[in-house]
C-alpha cells in the first residue's frame, strides 16, 4: 500500500490508542478485544455523519437512531446472529450499551423499534453510504493494482420465486454496454430464487436466496458490492459493478474467472482503462484473485453473512453491507498492524 496512505492510517490508529481508550478505561474496569475492535469500526465508521437526520427529527431524536446504527455495527462485529441476541447483550453489557451510545438511565428501545430503524436504514442505503465513504477516503487517491471480481451465493430464509413467476432477463452484456447504469439496474432481478454454481471444489451446488457480487482490492479491502437473485448469470454482474467501483477507486487489472469470459467484457474493461484477466493464462497475476475469495470467507464466518434473517432484497443487502463496512475498516486495521 502506498506509503502516505500508511502513514494516515498509523495517525487514526494512534489517536484512537491515546485518547479514546485511555477514556473509556477511566469508567470501567477493562475491555475485551472485540470490544476494543468495535471503538476502533465506530471511530473509523463514523456512521453519525451518513444518517438521514438533521437535528432532531419529528418524534425521532437523532441520538436514538445513531445508537440503533451503532448497535447493528456491533452487531456484525460480535457476529450475533439475531437483533434479539443483540439487544440481550446490550441488556447485560454495560460498555457495549456506552460504546454503541444509549443513555445508561433509560430502558433500550424495543425490538420492534429496532426493527423498524433498520428497514429506514435499508431504504436510505446507510451502509452502503458508509462504505462508499470509507473507501474513497482511503483509497481513493491511489492507484489498485489488481481488482478481483465474484459472486458468492447467499442462503435466504425465504420461498424461493417459483420458476415460472421468475423476472425475465431482457439484457446481455452486450446490451448493458449501450444502457445507462439505471437502466441496467432496473433489470437486474433481485427476487429470491434458486440459484446453482460450480464452487472452488468443482462441485455443483444448489441454494435458495441471492448472489452477492463483489469487487475487491488487492490490498483484501472489499471496494463495491451489488445483490441480485441467485439464478442470475454472474457475468450479467460486470458492468453496472465495475461502473460503481470505476466511481470509487482507480484501478489497472480486473481479474475474473470463466464465468465472465466475452469479447464484450473485455472490451468493456478496456474501455475502463483497465487490462482484463479473465482467464488464469497470467497465473502470477490471476494469484491475485484470492483477495476475493478471502473477503466471501471472512464475510461468512466472521461478519454474519451466514446469518441472514431478514427477508427482501433491499434488507439482505443492508445486511450484508454492514459486513462489507465492518470487514473493510477491519483489513484496514490490519494493514496498519503490519506495518
Amino acid at each position: 500500500m502506498h506509503a502516505t496512505l500508511e502513514s494516515a492510517l498509523s495517525q487514526r490508529w494512534a489517536q484512537i490508542q491515546t485518547q479514546l481508550f485511555p477514556s473509556l478505561c477511566t469508567q470501567f474496569d477493562s475491555t475485551s478485544p472485540k470490544l476494543e475492535q468495535l471503538i476502533h469500526i465506530l471511530e473509523w465508521v463514523q456512521i453519525e455523519k451518513h444518517l438521514p437526520y438533521i437535528g432532531q427529527a419529528n418524534g425521532r431524536p437523532t441520538k436514538d437512531r445513531q445508537a440503533i446504527a451503532s448497535a447493528f455495527v456491533a452487531k456484525t462485529v460480535l457476529n450475533l446472529k439475531t437483533t434479539r441476541d443483540l439487544i440481550d447483550r446490550l441488556g447485560v453489557d454495560r460498555m457495549l450499551r456506552r460504546i454503541c451510545g444509549f443513555d445508561s438511565r433509560k430502558q433500550l428501545p424495543s425490538e420492534s423499534t429496532f426493527s423498524r430503524a433498520f428497514t429506514e436504514f435499508a431504504k436510505s442505503n446507510l451502509a452502503e453510504q458508509c462504505h462508499e465513504s470509507l473507501v474513497k477516503t482511503h483509497l481513493g487517491n491511489h492507484i489498485v493494482g489488481h481488482l478481483s471480481r465474484d459472486a458468492t451465493a447467499i442462503h435466504a430464509r425465504e420461498k424461493p420465486v417459483h420458476k415460472e413467476g421468475k423476472a425475465k432477463i431482457k439484457q446481455s452484456v452486450a446490451q448493458q454496454r449501450q444502457q445507462s447504469q439505471e437502466q441496467i439496474l432496473a433489470q437486474i432481478p433481485t427476487d429470491c430464487t434458486r440459484g446453482t454454481k460450480c464452487n472452488a471444489q468443482g462441485y455443483t451446488v444448489s441454494w435458495n436466496g441471492y448472489k452477492l457480487h463483489i469487487d475487491t482490492a488487492d490490498c483484501a479491502v472489499p471496494v463495491s458490492a451489488m445483490l441480485s437473485s441467485a439464478s442470475m448469470h454472474d457475468s450479467l454482474a460486470a458492468i453496472p459493478l465495475s461502473r460503481i467501483t470505476a466511481k470509487r477507486v482507480d484501478s489497472l487489472y480486473d481479474l475474473m474467472d470463466a464465468a465472465y469470459c466475452s469479447l464484450d467484457l473485455h472490451e468493456h474493461c478496456r474501455a475502463l482503462g483497465h487490462v482484463p484477466l479473465i482467464d488464469p493464462n497470467d497465473a502470477i497475476r490471476y494469484r491475485e484473485r484470492s483477495s476475493v475469495e478471502r473477503t466471501n470467507g471472512r464475510l461468512k464466518d466472521e461478519f454474519g453473512g451466514r446469518n441472514v434473517m431478514v427477508k427482501g432484497a433491499k434488507k439482505v443487502f443492508s445486511h450484508l453491507t454492514f459486513g462489507l463496512l465492518v470487514l473493510s475498516v477491519d483489513q484496514l486495521m490490519r494493514l496498519v498492524q503490519l506495518e
